[in-house]
């Protein structure tokens, strides 16, 4: 069964849609195997420290981050969808095993699609409504996810 991701909604959403030139399998690896996470998921100076990914529906999905000056982020989601090398959606509003978890501050995918020189990579991040989105653009989504991206395509290119 094929999931549909949601539908974008530009008051709502940002949005990260970029060709990078790796395969989607290994783009894919990039995404789902803990110990190649942690090297590129965060954007430097940050440091991915820990992860957990059980990829099924309802998996745990647990990022620590780590910042400069000893900043911490601990976030613990659930995987809402797991399309082998197609697509990969969470969020921060659930824990695992779709159990409700305080308040949620947005639900990702990340969708691959092959191309003739690799994978148009597209990332959409949902907001629960205009402020979140435009406190995630302040924080930085856009420069934020690009150089995790670049970081991404990086480790993919060392497999």
């Amino acid at each position: 069964m094929s999931v549909t991701p949601f539908v974008f909604d530009p008051r709502l959403d940002l949005e990260l849609k970029r060709e990078v030139e790796v395969p989607p399998r290994l783009v894919w690896r990039a995404w789902t195997e803990p110990e190649l996470l942690m090297k590129w998921f965060t954007p430097a100076p940050w440091r991915t420290t820990a992860c957990e990914i059980d990829l099924k529906p309802g998996g745990r999905f647990r990022t620590v981050m780590e910042g400069p000056n000893g900043e911490r982020n601990d976030s613990t989601g659930c995987l809402l969808a797991v399309e082998h090398e197609r697509l990969l959606v969470f969020t921060d509003a659930l824990g695992p095993g779709y159990r409700p978890a305080g308040s949620g501050f947005m639900t990702a995918s990340v969708t691959l699609e092959a191309t003739e020189t690799g994978t148009l990579y597209t990332a959409v991040a949902c907001h629960k409504d205009e402020a979140a989105k435009t406190q995630h653009e302040e924080m930085g989504f856009h420069l934020g996810w690009g150089t995790a991206l670049d970081q991404l395509v990086a480790v993919a290119k060392g497999l």
